[in-house]
């Protein structure tokens, strides 16, 4: 695998005549079955008995920019950017740099007790970014953050309650799987394991923000909740933005009934849904902000940036740390990030992000127009943009999976699974979006709902 092509990122796909799968993917998949989870390949089987056609993964070998290269030599198109990692693309030239330079150095420090100078400055660098004083405290994962933000709120309110929302996803581990709206299946396998405090009110979407706040003021008013956690927009749940003065209300709620108001901007955060941080966007006024994926540029690393104030809950422990790991704050995580943010916050990453996402709206809206493509309703929030379609999850799966053989990689998304989610990376170039736009129009054309 070592000889295969490194692409520029920008280039169109070029998958063989015979589609995905070739020979170094099947005997890789193959192992694959032999030592994964049995759930994994389970889920593959049951696409394939839905679809009727196969569900094998692409295994992938080079990714660089918008581009993604399998072990076979396929080229692809990733529009998920990685599950929304990779916003300013795969392999970031100045990602690379800072982890090779790291990797030099300094692999592994002494997390919180003797900290590399990279978790240092990083920390520095995120309590920045917040609107107030900030306090920070990083996790390897979105649910890490998640689960660090529920901790604070604890601590904060003396108050065990969560209030979370329908649709919203915050991660499988126990504290963030507790209040994850996305699916009862999820949950349901190990409920007698999860905080029973939760409560799920109604997203407050357009289309239900009156319901939803009269659920959330009356769950509030009973005084049990400590947080109140939402996605500003619904990411897996099938880009479902809160309603216009939703993000304004549900602080004002949060505020009168002694509850922290906790934004998962894990999906939405750093740039891209078009501001840093979209609940402040909103008019929202969080207590704590969760953010990851696009942080660390491909590496894991998130954050849950606090106010100050709420942050004194902790308190000072003489002590063993109440909340730590043994990767906290990894320093190469931590340079990772640190040279994320320096690309993030530069104004022509922002112009790159808003050219992304105006041409990906005009194009899908031009190439999807015609009422037989069965598109039932688009949404776009920056370079966050969902397709929901006719036709339920089967029809939503043979969609990506051929897509995938035209050379674009896809996911469903929705809790119906009746959703395309794109996710790419902001780099996407003017031909690559048309092309997407072209095939995907092609595709469901050509899979009518059934």
């Amino acid at each position: 695998m070592s000889d295969l092509p490194t692409p520029n990122g920008d280039l169109l796909p070029c998958v063989r005549a015979s589609g995905p799968g070739g020979g170094a993917t099947r005997t890789l998949v193959d192992l694959l079955a032999n030592s994964e989870c049995p759930g994994l390949t389970a889920r593959r089987r049951r696409r394939e008995e839905l679809t009727g056609s196969s569900h094998d993964p692409i295994v992938w070998a080079v990714a660089r920019g918008a581009n993604v290269v399998d072990v076979d030599g396929n080229r692809y198109v990733d529009m998920t950017g990685g599950f929304g990692v990779a916003l300013l693309g795969h392999g970031v030239p100045e990602v690379v740099t800072a982890v090779q330079a790291q990797a030099s150095t300094l692999l592994h420090a002494l997390g919180d007790v003797y900290p590399s100078a990279k978790k240092i400055l990083l920390e520095g660098r995120l309590a920045a970014l917040a609107p107030w004083p900030a306090r920070v405290i990083l996790g390897l994962s979105g649910a890490d953050a998640v689960e660090a933000a529920l901790k604070t709120a604890m601590l904060a309110t003396g108050r065990p309650g969560v209030l979370a929302f329908e649709g919203g996803y915050h991660g499988l581990s126990y504290g963030a799987l507790a209040a994850c709206g996305y699916k009862l299946a999820f949950r349901e396998p190990f409920v007698g394991q999860l905080n029973p405090a939760v409560r799920f009110a109604p997203y407050p979407s357009a289309a239900g923000s009156g319901r939803a706040m009269e659920y959330v003021e009356a769950v509030l008013a009973e005084g049990r909740t400590g947080a109140l956690l939402i996605e500003p927009t619904l990411g897996r749940g099938g880009v479902e933005p809160a309603a216009e003065g939703a993000l304004a209300t549900l602080t004002a709620l949060a505020r009168r009934h002694g509850a922290l108001l906790v934004a998962d901007e894990i999906y939405t955060g750093l740039g891209r849904t078009g501001g840093l941080f979209q609940s402040i966007a909103m008019q929202g006024d969080p207590d704590v902000l969760v953010i990851g994926k696009a942080l660390g540029g491909g590496l894991p690393v998130s954050a849950a940036i606090i106010k100050e104030d709420v942050a004194a809950a902790w308190g000072h422990p003489v002590g063993e740390a109440i909340h730590t790991s043994t990767f906290l704050g990894n320093p190469l995580a931590c340079a990772a990030a640190i040279a994320s943010l320096d690309v993030l916050q530069r104004p022509d990453t922002a112009a790159m992000i808003a050219r992304c996402a105006a041409s990906l709206e005009r194009s899908l809206r031009s190439s999807l127009r015609s009422p037989g493509l069965g598109v039932r309703r688009m949404t776009f929030v920056g370079v966050l943009v969902g397709v929901a379609i006719d036709g339920g999850l089967r029809r939503a799966l043979a969609v990506c999976r051929s897509m995938l053989e035209r050379g674009y990689v896809m996911l469903t998304g929705g809790v119906a699974g009746d959703v395309l989610t794109l996710t790419p990376p902001a780099c996407l170039t003017e031909a690559q979006i048309e092309d997407f736009c072209a095939n995907l129009a092609g595709v469901l054309a050509e899979s009518p709902d059934p």
